[in-house]
């Protein structure tokens, strides 16, 4: 798979999946666009996309809750074109029908869900000139339900049925959009809800003794079938939602 000579903008691009994906495609080849509320975190993701030797990164500080208009229109302004768009910006909080606030629940659906439509929206006039794809970083929690994460297993259920809705209407127009739906992967994202270390890993061996394959995923999985997806060698999938979960769907867990 190689990249070279395309633009991939990858949101939530400062720690974890994003981040990883972004260091990937870099070695492959691709430009890429940074997109993280860090800018800290974004730099240091920069910095090791150039002491890799790929070429130097484009770094745009944003929300992608209110910056999308930002994020289309300087990558366009720098590297005039876009391939590629990874929407990966996400939150996880935990919630049920007893506790959870609308405001809670509103910020679960702007981030997870009503900013990849935006940006989605925006992006397609770029992503027609170059007959690019998009990739949707989805979750098995939205193929399961699971206790404790109602808002967020709604945003990700309806985020595969926006990867298929977006699939169908943008085919005529050679654009192609896919999902992985991962289940548990190492990243920093439990540390969010305020879990410490010890509990995570112990999180962690739960997942792994679940899981058919034995082990919890890592980033480097979920960037080899983002990296597949959004390649060429795909170029006749779309509308796809990609389990990347150590056979635990199929074996009845999340």
């Amino acid at each position: 798979m190689n990249f070279k000579n395309k633009v991939v903008v990858v949101t939530g691009s400062s720690s974890g999946i994003g981040a990883d994906a972004a260091v990937y495609l870099a070695q492959m080849g691709a430009d890429v666009v940074l997109v993280g509320r860090n800018e800290m975190r974004l730099n240091d993701v920069k910095n090791q996309i150039i002491s890799n030797g790929s070429s130097t990164p484009l770094v745009i500080v944003a929300d992608v809750t209110r910056d999308c208009e930002k994020i289309i229109s300087k990558t366009v302004e720098h590297f005039g074109k876009i391939n590629v768009l990874i929407n990966n910006a996400g939150i996880l909080t935990e919630d049920n029908i007893e506790n959870i606030t609308m405001e809670a629940f509103d910020k679960m659906i702007d981030t997870n869900l009503r900013s990849v439509i935006q940006l989605t929206q925006k992006a397609i006039p770029f992503l027609e000139q170059t007959k690019g794809n998009i990739l949707n970083v989805s979750s098995t929690a939205g193929m399961k339900a699971v206790a404790n994460l109602m808002s967020y297993c709604i945003s990700k259920a309806s985020l595969d049925q926006f990867t298929k809705c977006v699939a169908l209407d943008l085919a005529s127009r050679n654009i192609r959009c896919n999902a992985i739906n991962p289940a548990a992967i190492r990243t920093p994202i439990y540390r969010t809800l305020g879990i410490d270390s010890e509990e995570e890993q112990a999180i962690f061996n739960t997942y792994q003794s679940r899981y058919p394959l034995g082990r919890i995923g890592e980033v480097s999985d979920t960037s080899a079938a983002i990296a597949y997806l959004t390649s060429d060698a795909a170029s006749f999938i779309t509308g796809t939602l990609l389990n990347v979960d150590g056979g635990a769907l199929v074996a009845g867990f999340d």
